[in-house]
């Protein structure tokens, strides 16, 4: 008797593709570009030996390709919306060396909130905030609801590319950097929310970050066009276990800038 042959899971198949074809893509088109940080503080980033304890990272959802291809396998949990344009995205996040959760903080939020809560004990978390639906660069509430919740440093960061293509009818107009480009982040230090915030109070605080995280998305992508060198500036690679690199020049202290 001939043996039973399973039926052909088409839709998985072709998901298993595509994000095998879209982690090459990330990684062949990604490795191109030349990479600059501002840190106002170094320790936060995750691929420095030396940096202990967990974080909630926040970016705008444009820029997701940016921290996608340089931080993976940092012990990053990200999360990624249920919605059926997610799918390959979070195969791709898993082959990047992110874990990942499903859903949002909005949608399913529950769910997607009780997850984030476990990964915490063991990962840092990455949030797009904006995500997935938009508005574009208006901050949702959940990233600050973790943070008063679990006691945990947010840190906001502001990405920018040289001339980037924009996809016009996507709701965040998604960033798509050009090969060979110059591509900029400037990354917030912790930054601590209280505990027990009510409605009233998380609110404020979701105001306060999100013209933090614009500000410092203005400022990267002011720093991408203009091509210019910036004080306190440094190279950055991808993955893990690196020794921070050393500063070109003297940081400028966040009070300086105006964002304390």
């Amino acid at each position: 008797m001939l043996a039973t042959i399973p039926r052909l899971d088409v839709r998985s198949f072709l998901l298993g593709v595509g994000g095998l074809l879209g982690t090459a893509a990330v990684r062949a088109w990604m490795r191109t570009l030349d990479y600059r940080v501002y840190y106002y503080d170094p320790a936060i980033d995750p691929a420095f030996c030396g940096s202990t304890g967990q974080r909630i990272y926040v970016f705008w959802h444009e820029y997701i390709l940016f921290p996608l291809y340089l931080r993976g396998h940092c012990n990053l949990t990200m999360l990624v919306s249920r919605h059926r344009d997610a799918e390959i995205l979070s195969r791709v996040a898993r082959h990047l060396g992110f874990q990942f959760v499903r859903g949002s903080t909005q949608r399913g939020g529950t769910a997607a909130l009780r997850a984030l809560l476990r990964k915490s004990r063991q990962t840092n978390l990455a949030i797009t905030p904006d995500g997935p639906r938009g508005p574009r660069r208006r901050m949702a509430p959940g990233a600050v609801y973790l943070a008063s919740r679990l006691g945990l440093p947010l840190v906001a960061m502001g990405f920018g590319y040289e001339r980037p293509w924009r996809v016009r009818r996507a709701w965040d107009q998604f960033a798509i950097p050009r090969p060979y480009s110059r591509a900029r982040a400037v990354v917030s230090p912790d930054l601590y929310v209280p505990s027990g915030l009510d409605r009233r109070g998380l609110e404020h605080f979701r105001q306060r970050i999100e013209a933090l995280q614009n500000r410092l998305c203005d400022e990267a992508e002011a720093w991408a066009a203009s091509g210019g060198r910036r004080m306190g500036e440094r190279l950055v690679l991808p993955g893990p276990g690196q020794e921070p690199p050393a500063a070109l020049g003297d940081p400028t202290h966040l009070e300086r800038r105006g964002i304390a």
